[in-house]
C-alpha cells in the first residue's frame, strides 16, 4: 500500500454525502471544488459515461492528457511514482470531483497516475469538448481553470514531476531550474552538493557528478544536461511550426503585449504564431498578484492571468511556442523572416514585437556565485518555499520589488526592502506602498545600497551602506530577490530597425524619422503609430520606446497593434492571391466586442 502523502496540513477526511468514499482529500483554496448537479449534468450531454473497476488507470504518469474525467460515483486516487518502491499517494477524490490539472489544458504529459480506488462510474470528455464547453461556459471555465492553476501550484510545492540532480554553482543548474519554475513545471531540485540522494542516483545511472546536471523522469528518461528545448519537448510544450509555410502574423514574445495581440489577432481570423524565449508571461507572470489589473477587483496572480490569456489565445487558434529565442530578423520582399538560435526559422506577412525587457542583473562582489542559489530576478513559489525560517532582501524601489516583497512575508519571518532613493512614491503604486507600511514582516530601508554579498556555498549576510552618512552594516539574510529595473530584450533587432540610446523600439514619428532615406515615401502613407522603422514591424509593451511600465497598457497596446496590422495588410494584400484573407475591422472583433 503507498504511503498517504496529502497535502501537509490538510488532513484527508471522509464525505458525508457518500459513505463509500475512503478519505477524500479535502478542497485546498478552490484546487479540489465539487461541480454542482447541474454543472455535472451539463457536462454528461457531451461526454460519455462507463463504470470503472479499482484499479483501472485513468491518466498515467509521463503520458499526455487527453481526456477530462469527472468522478460520478466511487473514489479515485492521484498517485506519484505509480509502480515504482517510490510510489506514494497525493490525494483522493470522491463523487462530483473531476481528475486534471494544467497540463491537461496544454497538452502536456501527465506528472502523476489517477487510479480507481473505489469502483464507480466515471464521465470522461475530450480535451477538444471540455475546451469548448469552458469557453461557452463561463461559471464552469472559472470554476476547471482555477483547479488547475491550484493543482499546478499544489505539485509544484510538493516536489513532484521530473527531478534535476546539479550543482547549485553551475550555470546550467541554474538555467534549468529557471526554466521549469517560470514555466510553472513541477519538478525536484536534487542539490549534488548537500543532498544525499544524488550520489545514490549517479550509482544507479553510472554517471559522474562532471556529466551533470541530469534532468530524470519517473527513472526511466535521463537527459545529460539538456538544453531548454529538449526539456520543454520531453515534458510535451508545442515546439516551432515545422515546413516552410507563411503565415499571417508573428509575434516575438509572450507577455501581456503578446498575448493580447494573439488573442486580438487568432479572433480576427489571422493565422496566428506566438514564440517566446523563455516562459509566457513576461516579468507579469512572475508576479504573485496584480491588484490593480482592470476586471480583477480582488487582485489575480501573473500565473492565473497568464494562463487564462494563453487559453484564450489557443482557442481561437493562434499557436504558441516556448522555447523559442529569436535571433535575426530580415525582410523579404512581401514577407518577414525570424530566424531563431536553433537554426530554424519562420515567415509571416506581418510581425508584432512584445519581447518585453529582462530583469538588470545586480552587479557587486560575491553576486554571482550566489546566483540561481540564493540570489534570484523572479519569485515565484519554488524560491519562497526555501525562505520559511531566515530573513530575506528584496532590491528595487518598484512595483515588481513591491509585489515580491508582500509574496515573500507570507513566507519569510522578515524581508527587508532596500531602496536607494528618499522614499517608495516614486516609482510604486499606492495600493502597494500601504500594504508593504502595514505589514508587520517588512522593514524598508531607505536611502540603501548593497556592496558586498557574503556566503560559500549560499547567501549568509549583504552589507548595505547608508547613502546619506556612508554607514556600512551587514544584514543577516538568506535569500536576495533582485528588481533593479530592467532593460529592454532587443539586441537580436540591432541593425534591423531603429532603436532609442537605450536600446527600445523606436515606433511612429520617431522611427519614420531615423528610417532608410525615401522609405516611407515610397510606402505612400506615414509610419503608423506602433509601427517601427521597417513598414509591416510592430512594437508593443516594454519593447516599445515610451510605453508605460505597466500591466494594462501592454495589454491594450498589444490589442491596438493588431488594428495596424490589419491597416498594413489591407495595403498589401493581393486580391484573390493565396495570401489574402477577409479582414474583421475592430468593431466587429469578438476581443473588442
Amino acid at each position: 500500500m503507498p504511503r498517504d502523502e496529502t497535502q501537509p496540513g490538510a488532513a484527508p477526511v471522509r464525505d458525508e454525502a457518500d459513505k463509500s468514499v475512503p478519505l477524500e482529500t479535502p478542497d485546498i483554496y478552490g484546487a479540489y471544488p465539487r461541480l454542482s448537479d447541474d454543472q455535472t449534468a451539463r457536462l454528461a450531454q457531451h461526454g460519455r459515461r462507463r463504470a470503472v473497476d479499482a484499479g483501472d488507470v485513468l491518466i498515467r504518469e509521463g503520458e499526455r492528457c487527453e481526456t477530462f474525467y469527472v468522478i460520478l460515483s466511487g473514489a479515485v486516487a492521484v498517485v506519484e511514482g505509480y509502480g515504482t518502491p517510490d510510489e506514494h499517494l497525493l490525494r483522493v477524490h470522491g463523487p462530483g470531483r473531476f481528475i486534471g490539472e494544467l497540463g491537461l489544458a496544454h497538452g502536456q504529459i501527465a506528472f502523476y497516475t489517477a487510479v480507481v480506488r473505489n469502483p464507480g462510474e466515471i464521465l470522461a470528455l475530450s480535451i477538444d469538448q471540455l475546451r469548448d464547453l469552458v469557453t461557452r461556459d463561463s461559471l464552469l471555465g472559472d470554476v476547471v481553470l482555477r483547479a488547475c492553476l491550484g493543482r499546478r501550484a499544489l505539485l509544484v510545492g510538493q516536489g513532484a514531476g521530473f527531478r534535476i540532480i546539479g550543482s547549485r554553482y553551475s550555470p546550467d543548474t541554474r538555467r534549468l531550474r529557471e526554466f521549469a519554475a517560470r514555466n510553472r513545471l513541477p519538478y525536484r531540485w536534487i542539490d549534488l552538493e548537500t543532498d544525499q540522494e544524488a550520489e545514490a542516483l549517479l550509482r544507479r545511472f553510472a554517471v559522474g557528478p562532471e556529466q551533470t546536471p541530469l534532468v530524470i523522469w519517473r527513472d526511466t528518461t535521463l537527459l545529460r544536461n539538456p538544453s531548454n528545448a529538449e526539456l520543454a519537448r520531453l515534458i510535451g510544450l508545442p515546439p516551432l511550426p515545422s515546413g516552410n509555410g507563411r503565415g499571417d502574423l508573428l509575434i516575438v514574445g509572450s507577455g501581456p503585449a503578446g498575448l493580447a495581440a494573439a488573442v486580438a489577432a487568432a479572433s480576427e481570423g489571422l493565422g496566428t504564431t506566438v514564440v517566446e524565449a523563455l516562459a509566457t508571461g513576461g516579468q507579469a507572470g512572475t508576479s504573485f498578484r496584480i491588484d490593480n489589473c482592470f476586471g480583477f477587483p480582488s487582485g489575480i496572480s501573473g500565473a492565473e492571468l497568464t494562463e487564462r490569456a494563453v487559453l484564450q489565445a489557443e482557442k481561437f487558434g493562434a499557436r504558441i511556442s516556448v522555447p523559442a529565442e529569436a535571433a535575426r530578423l530580415e525582410a523579404r520582399d512581401d514577407h518577414f523572416a525570424v530566424g531563431f538560435t536553433d537554426g530554424s526559422e519562420i515567415t509571416a506577412r506581418a510581425v508584432v514585437l512584445a519581447t518585453g525587457a529582462r530583469y538588470r542583473r545586480l552587479d557587486v562582489p560575491g553576486i554571482e556565485p550566489l546566483e540561481g542559489s540564493s540570489v534570484h530576478y523572479s519569485a515565484t513559489v519554488h524560491e519562497a518555499q526555501q525562505c520559511r525560517s531566515d530573513p530575506v532582501a528584496v532590491v528595487g524601489g518598484g512595483n515588481s520589488a513591491g509585489q515580491a516583497v508582500l509574496f515573500l512575508a507570507q513566507f519569510a519571518p522578515e524581508v527587508y526592502l532596500l531602496v536607494r532613493g528618499p522614499s517608495l512614491e516614486a516609482h510604486m503604486s499606492r495600493y502597494l506602498i500601504d500594504q508593504i507600511e502595514r505589514h508587520p514582516r517588512v522593514r524598508v530601508l531607505l536611502h540603501t545600497r548593497i556592496t558586498e554579498a557574503s556566503g560559500e556555498k549560499s547567501l549568509e549576510s549583504v552589507t548595505v551602506v547608508d547613502l546619506r552618512t556612508g554607514r556600512q552594516r551587514d544584514l543577516g539574510v538568506r535569500a536576495l530577490f533582485v528588481f533593479t529595473g530592467a532593460d529592454p530584450h532587443t539586441g537580436w533587432l540591432s541593425g534591423a530597425i531603429a532603436l532609442d540610446a537605450r536600446g527600445y523600439v523606436l515606433t511612429g514619428a520617431e522611427a519614420q524619422a531615423c528610417s532608410v532615406p525615401g522609405l516611407w515615401q515610397g510606402q505612400g502613407r506615414d509610419c503608423l503609430t506602433l509601427e517601427t522603422s521597417l513598414p509591416g514591424v510592430f512594437a508593443a509593451g516594454d519593447v516599445r520606446s515610451g510605453s508605460v511600465k505597466r500591466v494594462a497598457s501592454a495589454v491594450g497596446e498589444g490589442a491596438m497593434s493588431i488594428h495596424f496590422v490589419h491597416r498594413y495588410l489591407d495595403r498589401t494584400a493581393v486580391p484573390g492571391g493565396t495570401d489574402s484573407f477577409p479582414h474583421l475591422r475592430p468593431k466587429e472583433s469578438a476581443w473588442l466586442a
